[in-house]
C-alpha cells in the first residue's frame, strides 16, 4: 500500500508551521508520503516550506486555482505510483495512529471508494467538527448535513457515532480514496472551485455502486473556515451557486424540476433572513449565487448525461427521505438519530 497525503496550501504559512508537524509525526513512512502542494501562495509559505520542512515534498502550482482545481493539478503532478490519495486540510491536526485505521478499512474492503475520519473541532475538542462530524449526508432538497451536525447545532461527541457507516460524502477536509478512482469518475470539478465540490464527487461515486465510509476509529481535529469564514458573502454566494450545480449535475430527471422550483423560494427565504440580520453583501450574494448558476447551467448539461448514463443506484440509501428543513425546524428533531432516511 502507498499513499500519497495531499494539503494544498493557499496563503496558510501560520497554518502549516501550527498542524503540518503533528501530520509528519503521525504519518508512519512506510506507510504514506506527505506532499503539500503550494496554491499560488502571496505569503512566505513556500519560504516556510523550503526552511523548516525539508522532508516535505513541494508541488509549486503557478497560481490560486482553487480547492477543486488546486487538488486536480496537484494529484496529476503526484504521479501514479500512489493507491490512494488522502485529501488533508491544511488546518487539520493528526493524532498519533490517525491513518492506519482508513488504511485498514480500505485495503479490506474493495468495494469502498472513499472514506473519512471523524472530526472533533480544534478549538472544542469534546465536540464534533462543523464541515466533517462523523460523516456527510444530505436531504431530498439538496441540503447537506453531517452525523453529528445538523444546520447550527453542532453534538458533543460521546462516542454515539462510533461505528464504521456508509455516508452520502466525505468531507474534503480528510478524503482518503482510491487514485484509481478518482481519474475513473474525472476527478473535483474545478469549476465549482471551492465548497461542496467534494460532495458532488461523492455522489458521482455513489451513483455508480461504491461505498463510502466514516471510519471513527480514526479521530483528527480541523480549526475549519480558515480560507474564508462561515459568514463571508464569498463562501455564501458559492455555496448557493454550487449546491444548485450539484443538483443540476446528479439528481434524476424525475426530480430535478421541483426540486428547483422548491429551492427558489427556500433560497429567497434565506436572503430575507440576511436581510433581516442586516447581512446586506449575504442577501446580494444569494442572488448573485442564483445567476451565475443559471449561466453556467448550460456548460454542465453533458456533465448530467454522462452522469445520469453512468447511474446504476439512483435511490441512494444516504439521501434523507424528507426535508431536513422540516425535520429540524418544525419537527424539532436537532440531532442526527432522530432523522429518518430511506430503506
Amino acid at each position: 500500500m502507498n499513499i500519497a497525503i495531499v494539503i494544498l496550501n493557499w496563503n496558510g504559512a501560520q497554518m502549516l508551521r501550527r498542524f503540518l508537524p503533528s501530520v509528519l509525526a503521525a504519518t508512519p513512512k512506510e506507510l504514506a508520503s506527505v506532499i503539500v502542494a503550494d496554491n499560488g501562495s502571496t505569503d512566505d509559505s513556500l519560504a516556510v516550506l523550503e526552511s523548516e520542512f525539508h522532508d516535505v515534498e513541494i508541488i509549486r502550482l503557478d497560481r490560486n486555482y482553487g480547492f477543486a482545481e488546486g487538488y486536480n493539478q496537484a494529484l496529476s503532478r503526484v504521479g501514479s505510483s500512489y493507491d490512494y490519495y488522502l485529501l488533508l486540510n491544511s488546518d487539520v491536526e493528526t493524532p498519533e495512529g490517525w491513518l492506519q485505521p482508513l488504511a485498514d478499512y480500505m485495503e479490506n474492503h474493495p468495494d469502498t471508494a472513499a472514506c473519512q475520519p471523524k472530526l472533533r473541532a480544534e478549538h472544542t475538542r469534546s465536540h464534533f467538527e462543523y464541515a466533517g462530524a462523523a460523516g456527510g449526508y444530505i436531504d431530498s432538497l439538496g441540503y447537506p448535513f453531517c452525523r453529528g451536525r445538523l444546520f447550527e447545532t453542532v453534538e458533543e461527541d460521546v462516542g454515539q457515532y462510533d461505528d464504521v457507516a456508509d455516508v452520502f460524502w466525505a468531507t474534503g477536509a480528510a478524503l482518503m480514496i482510491r487514485a484509481e478512482v478518482f481519474w475513473q469518475v474525472g476527478g473535483l470539478d474545478g469549476r465549482f472551485f471551492a465548497h461542496q465540490e467534494e460532495i458532488d464527487l461523492c455522489w458521482r461515486l455513489r451513483a455508480r455502486g461504491f461505498r463510502i465510509v466514516c471510519v471513527p476509529q480514526s479521530v483528527v481535529y480541523h480549526v475549519g473556515g480558515g480560507t474564508l469564514p462561515k459568514e463571508n458573502p464569498r463562501k455564501t454566494f458559492l455555496n448557493f451557486r454550487n449546491n444548485l450545480l450539484l443538483l443540476y449535475k446528479n439528481l434524476p430527471e424525475h426530480r430535478l424540476r421541483r426540486v428547483l422550483f422548491i429551492r427558489f423560494f427556500l433560497d429567497a427565504l434565506a436572503s430575507f433572513v440576511f436581510l433581516m440580520k442586516g447581512e446586506v453583501r449575504s442577501f446580494k450574494a444569494v442572488w448573485q449565487g442564483r445567476r451565475a448558476f443559471r449561466s453556467m447551467k448550460n456548460g454542465f448539461k453533458q456533465d448530467r448525461i454522462n452522469n445520469l448514463r453512468a447511474t446504476v443506484c439512483e435511490n441512494i440509501p444516504e439521501q434523507m427521505a424528507e426535508s431536513l428543513l422540516v425535520a429540524y425546524h418544525l419537527k424539532r428533531k436537532k440531532r442526527f438519530c432522530q432523522l429518518s432516511f430511506q430503506s
